[in-house]
């Protein structure tokens, strides 16, 4: 790691502890927020170890000093997206999802949290959806104990560095979603509060189906069906397979 008494992420740090507290609201006020991503939009690869956007390409045929952490059955030759966690605590998380090309993190959750995200590298689409408020539900048929809930389309859009960042909350901004790599890329991420298995902020997947596949009465919904889905609560995807990295960037002091 770089020893430095000053560097961006650690300006990152410094300003999510004063923010992100026991006590405070969430989501953060606008104010606290602009201020956030003003920082997160100025850090590059560079301020937080990432050199080479090739990088995790070429761990990825051996050439690097990752530990492979298999969170599923899949196939060894896969390709994993690397995880590197940069900083853990009771409120709030800053870490690194680094993506081959074509890898996928499924659709997905973030309950009760406010998530900013900055794309460092490369580029990667995300699709996003809120949950229609209050909820909708209904049961498949044929099924005894599946249900699904309806969702409203917030995001289906490629982000790409050296610019593009995500801002989600709670209950609005496309708290569940997916991303999909169409290039090698990096993303930093501020989660706030970070998940909590135990406290109930555990990460829920889904399959989201058109909501015309399930349901034809067009008086549920408010504007175009394609804006809506069905949201299907499944166990965590098979192909789902991450690896932990080294963080490499400037020493945070704490």
């Amino acid at each position: 790691m770089k020893k430095s008494s000053s560097s961006s992420i650690q300006d990152l740090y410094d300003l999510c502890v004063q923010t992100f507290t026991p006590f405070a609201t969430s989501p953060p006020p606008p104010r606290a927020i602009d201020k956030l991503s003003a920082i997160l939009a100025s850090i590059g690869p560079s301020d937080v170890g990432l050199n080479d956007a090739t990088k995790e390409e070429e761990d990825d045929r051996g050439l690097g000093p990752f530990h492979i952490t298999s969170f599923n059955r899949v196939n060894r030759w896969s390709q994993p997206i690397t995880y590197i966690d940069i900083h853990e605590g009771e409120n709030f998380s800053l870490c690194i999802f680094c993506f081959p090309t074509s890898s996928v993190i499924p659709l997905h959750d973030h309950p009760g949290m406010t998530v900013m995200s900055k794309v460092l590298y490369g580029s990667l689409h995300v699709k996003a959806y809120d949950w229609v408020e209050p909820a909708r539900v209904r049961r498949i048929e044929g099924s005894r104990n599946s249900t699904v809930r309806l969702a409203k389309l917030a995001a289906d859009k490629v982000l790409g560095a050296p610019s593009d960042m995500s801002i989600l909350y709670p209950k609005s901004g496309g708290n569940l979603h997916c991303f999909t790599a169409l290039t090698p890329c990096a993303v930093l991420d501020i989660l706030a509060p970070p998940y909590d298995e135990f406290g109930g902020r555990r990460c829920s997947y889904y399959h989201d189906y058109p909501y015309s596949s399930l349901c034809m009465d067009e008086s549920v919904v408010e504007s175009s069906q394609e804006d809506y889905a069905w949201l299907l609560d499944i166990s965590t995807p098979d192909d789902l397979y991450m690896r932990s990295g080294r963080y490499s960037g400037p020493v945070i002091a704490k």
